[in-house]
This record gives C-alpha cells, structure tokens and sequence, in this order.
C-alpha cells in the first residue's frame, strides 16, 4: 500500500507552490526513488493550447518547482515532455509549449523540452484489453517518470485523474485510433489501466491548486481548490481524487477496472493519506459534466449493460451537439474524431450521430467551446 498525500497550497505564487511540492516529495520519499544519474521524464497534462489560468493544462510553476525539487537532490538530465490532442509534430510541440508556460520553465530551470515525436512500441504481458502501446520516445527511454495531471472533469471518463494522465504517452493522431479500437466505455478504461501498467510511472502528482469542473477536460470552468496530491500508486490516487471532488469512486470506470485487477481499493477505507486537513477534506459542490449528472448507467451492472446498451446510448447518454451559433467551422473537432464522423458543411460542424461512439474527443478539442453535452432525455 503506498501514501496517499495531500498538501495545501494557496496560490500558484512559486514560494508557495515550492513548499508544497517540497513537503509531498518529502513524505513520498523522493530522494530514496531517484539518483543524480537518472534521466528524469515529467510528463504534464498538455491537452492543448489554452494559458495557464484556464486551467485545462497542468500549471507551469508545478512543473517548475518540481524541477527544482530534482535539481536540489543532484538530477540533472530533466526532460518535459507530452502527446497533446491533434498533431504531434515538433511545430505544434513548442506552439503548446509556448502558450502553456513550458517554454518558460525550461528558460527558467534548464530543463529540456521534449521535440523528439518518434515512438517505441512496448509490449505489457499483464495487458487485459491491450498488450501492445506506441509510447513517445522520451517516455520509453526514461529512467524515472513523473507524472504531473490536472485535476479535472471529463466527458467520457467521469474524471480525468492520474490514470487517464498516462494516456498522452500515445502519440499524437493515435490517440483517437485507440478510442475507436476501444469504442465501448468499459474496454476503453480497461486500455487506460493496461497502459498505466505499461508506463509505470514512478510518482504521480495532480495539480488542485485550480481544477476544472463542469464540461471538462477541456470545456469547463476553473475551480480553486488549493490542493496538490501525489502519491507512487496513481490507481490509489484516483480514489483519493474521486473522493476529493465528490465523486463515488465506483462511478469512475477506471477505478472500477483498477480495484477489479486489485490495484486499489475503491472503498478507499485501507489507503494510507497523509498531509493536511483542509487538502484531504473533500469539496462538496464541485459540479459533474452533463454527460455524467445522471450516474444510472455507470451503476448499471456489467452483465446488464449490453441487453440495454440501445436504451442506455440512444436516450440516458449524452452525446455531443454542436452549438452552431458559437460553431466558427476550424474543423479541429472533424480532425480528432476517431470514426470520421463530423463534416464541416457549409462553415459548421455537422456530426453523423450513426457512426458516433461518444468518446467527446470533439468536445475535448474545440477551441471555442461551441460543442455541448446533452441527453436526449433530460433526467
């Protein structure tokens, strides 16, 4: 069992973010994990091109007191590195590294960006619903990661937490091929743990300082919260963050695949947290994406899923709808579905909801948040 923990921290201000980061690394027991001679791999949550303070990304000064935190105990060879949603291609690495801050940290620390796009395939004996991942170079060649998220909603996921970090290891475009090679909820979060255990990151840290409720990953609002968690178990996080938020953590189905393979415990009543009160004090009001305000399909057994799936897809799962007043007909939604099933007629987006497995990969990529959330049946 490893330690959960928890730490507040008031402010992106980088003293205080300093303290915090140092005290979670000193309860993890950083210094025991890594060697001045590792090549060390911080992997953020670079979902796309938004600043900092709207709170989509994971926020610079966490990445930048972390470097700190590794300089100060002898590291030297930091590598930052991520497969954001869309184009992985060197141009459109240091565009999202510029506008997310990164760019900064390394003038600031010394610490490399990643511009290398080349991948590795790595095979996981363990794999339930895949044994084979394309990993981007850095992340295959890294003696020690961590792994660096951000505390937020999510459209398909329920909550985009330590685990479902991991999945910007795959690169670029292959990303929406791995929603439509696992285009069933169930199989996708079982893909998500198989590649958490392929990557094995060597500590996870989530950035609460501000979250994102709502719509997220990418289409919520900002939340202050005042936390960051970590811990060496990012399966245990996740209970932890679940919980946190105010969510059961059996209605977050990559928990629910974890505890099933006994990577957790998802009534969460045997983990270790330590750290501050107010951190570890769950947050009551902190608002769910539509797509999962009503959680009657994640309580669902299993069994019963696929008898009613027609029911469950056609009236009590959301499903994205383009808003086509805010709709400006970029095209980055069409680009990242992974079944083609959006055309831009006529200067909008037009979704062929046939072909349409929800995943809200378009939802996730729009630039103008003119993509919403609804149910055919408002309950």
């Amino acid at each position: 069992m490893s330690k959960i923990c928890a730490v507040d921290a008031s402010s992106y201000e980088i003293n205080t973010v300093q303290k915090a980061i140092d005290r979670l690394f000193e309860i993890i027991e950083l210094n025991s994990l890594v060697k001045p001679n590792y090549k060390v791999l911080i992997k953020p949550n670079l979902l796309m091109k938004r600043k900092p303070a709207e709170a989509t990304t994971t926020h610079p000064t966490i990445i930048l007191a972390i470097v700190n935190r590794l300089k100060a105990l002898g590291v030297d060879n930091i590598v930052i590195a991520d497969s954001p949603a869309g184009l992985y291609t060197k141009q459109a690495l240091k565009d999202i590294y510029k506008v997310c801050g990164m760019q900064d940290v390394s003038i600031k620390s010394g610490a490399k960006l990643n511009t290398n796009v080349e991948y590795d395939t790595k095979y996981i004996k363990e794999g339930k619903a895949c044994k084979t991942f394309n990993i981007i170079k850095p992340i295959h060649d890294a003696d020690f990661i961590i792994s660096v998220g951000k505390v937020k909603t999510h459209g398909m996921t329920t909550m985009s937490g330590a685990v479902k970090n991991i999945f910007g290891s795959i690169p670029g475009l292959q990303k929406p091929e791995m929603h439509c090679r696992f285009n069933v909820l169930d199989q996708f979060s079982e893909m998500l743990v198989d590649l958490a255990l392929c990557v094995k990151p060597n500590i996870s840290i989530m950035d609460g300082i501000v979250c994102m409720e709502g719509d997220g990953p990418s289409g919520g609002t900002p939340k202050t919260c005042n936390f960051i968690a970590g811990s060496q178990n990012p399966f245990e996080l996740d209970v932890f963050l679940a919980k946190k938020i105010g969510l059961e953590p059996k209605s977050v189905p990559t928990i629910v695949a974890s505890s099933e393979r006994g990577l957790c415990d998802i009534s969460g009543n045997d983990l270790d947290f330590i750290g501050d009160e107010d951190a570890l004090k769950p947050i009551n009001d902190f608002k769910l994406p539509k797509s999962v305000s009503v959680d009657f399909v994640n309580f669902v057994p299993k069994i019963f899923r696929r008898p009613s799936n027609f029911v469950l897809n056609k009236f009590l799962v959301s499903r994205p709808v383009i808003n086509t007043d805010k709709c400006v007909g970029c095209g980055k939604c069409a680009e990242s579905c992974p079944q083609n099933t959006i055309e831009i007629i006529n200067g909008k987006a037009v979704i062929d909801y046939r072909k349409c497995i929800k995943c809200f990969c378009c939802h996730e990529m729009c630039p103008v948040k003119a993509i919403d959330m609804k149910r055919r049946l408002n309950i």
